[in-house]
């Protein structure tokens, strides 16, 4: 990634800006109430407002920070280490794991997003391995596969610091979509039941030193497929998120220790847009790597989502029609090994008011 190339630069209108708007108002919540054993009225008042807060961010801004989130920090300093041991390798280590298309678990650092490429590296594995999904996008297709976990054999450690978060941001996603539900209204463990056989995945992220941070991102602008992100960044910093308001793309700052959640498009069709997806990307940096760590929450392959029956009814009608989630990550996974004519499969395509007649039925549930 010496020189730019012109896969990397991005259109003119979708290029960052050098300056930082730095986000103001993005809430950093505190989770340590969820650790009180108190069971008095004080408690349950600030339970109550714990739960509003997660709902107003989840509203205005589509993300949240959290902290006293109760991750062993220990566990998330390891990761990071085994992460930065990882990347410092030789190409040709890293290549010995290289996923594709018929393995798509592991190193990878030619990913595209929105038919332009990222200026970063990746290694990506699941959080139950294996993991069952579709052998096809194609929606006519039955034919399930199991995916497999590819560790390297250096750092030889990777894989058991791996297994070892991914255990401890299983807790925390679980105790957020419980908040998230409250919020909603409905029972805290009313969405518990799509994530028994989970697609969840972890990726670790470096992206190097860019000599034209003006031309390319890390990743260009998208929104998350699934139903939460968690991120776990380091001191460098460069996610942005579009702000809801006025359309401006404005800087995360990192916090120390925290996380950053962010609703995913499940949510927008399960609040039925109650809560929105939010676009987001990432700046790249002249002078220092950066790496981060984002945890993606998906349900077992099979999942039907539409709009929540307990919120959608005759006063706030369905915004979308079903979609199966398998058929839509297997179609969305494409992108990452083929440059596509056209932008990828989205939410909007679903949309009832938006649906376009060629793509009626698409990865919808068949009659």
């Amino acid at each position: 990634m010496g020189e730019v190339d012109p896969a990397f630069i991005q259109e003119q209108e979708h290029r960052p800006k050098l300056a930082k708007t730095e986000a103001q108002g993005i809430p950093i919540i505190d989770l340590s109430i969820l650790s009180s054993s108190d069971a008095n009225s004080d408690h349950s008042q600030a339970l109550e407002g714990l739960v509003k807060q997660v709902g107003d961010a989840c509203r205005e801004w589509g993300f949240l920070q959290v902290i006293n989130h109760g991750v062993s920090l220990e566990k998330r300093e390891k990761i990071f280490n085994t992460s930065r041991n990882f990347f410092a390798q030789p190409l040709e280590e890293k290549q010995k794991v290289r996923r594709d298309d018929k393995r798509p678990l592991g190193y990878y650092d030619t990913e595209h997003t929105k038919n332009v490429r990222d200026w970063k590296e990746v290694f990506d594995f699941a959080a139950q391995n294996p993991v069952t999904m579709y052998a096809s996008y194609n929606p006519d297709d039955e034919e399930i596969t199991q995916w497999f976990n590819q560790f390297p054999e250096y750092p030889p450690e990777m894989r058991e610091v791996c297994e070892d978060y991914a255990k401890e941001m299983e807790k925390l996603a679980f105790t957020l979509m419980e908040l998230i539900s409250l919020s909603l209204s409905l029972q805290p463990d009313s969405f518990h039941g799509f994530f028994k056989d989970q697609t969840t995945f972890i990726r670790l992220n470096h992206y190097p030193l860019c000599p034209a941070p003006h031309l390319a991102l890390g990743v260009g602008r998208h929104k998350d497929a699934g139903a939460l992100t968690i991120l776990a960044q380091d001191d460098v910093g460069g996610l942005e998120v579009k702000r809801k308001s006025d359309g401006e793309w404005i800087w995360v700052k990192p916090t120390p220790n925290s996380y950053i959640i962010n609703v995913g498009d499940m949510i927008q069709v399960w609040s039925n847009e109650a809560y929105e997806s939010v676009e987001h990307r990432v700046k790249v940096n002249p002078e220092k790597e950066r790496f981060s760590v984002p945890y993606f929450f998906n349900p077992a392959y099979d999942t039907i989502i539409k709009p929540f029956e307990k919120i959608a009814n005759e006063q706030n009608p369905a915004k979308y029609k079903p979609y199966n989630w398998g058929k839509f990550f297997a179609t969305r996974k494409r992108s990452n090994f083929q440059k596509l004519d056209v932008e990828n499969i989205q939410i909007s395509h679903f949309r009832v008011s938006e649906l376009a007649e060629n793509l009626e039925g698409a990865l919808s549930i068949k009659s």
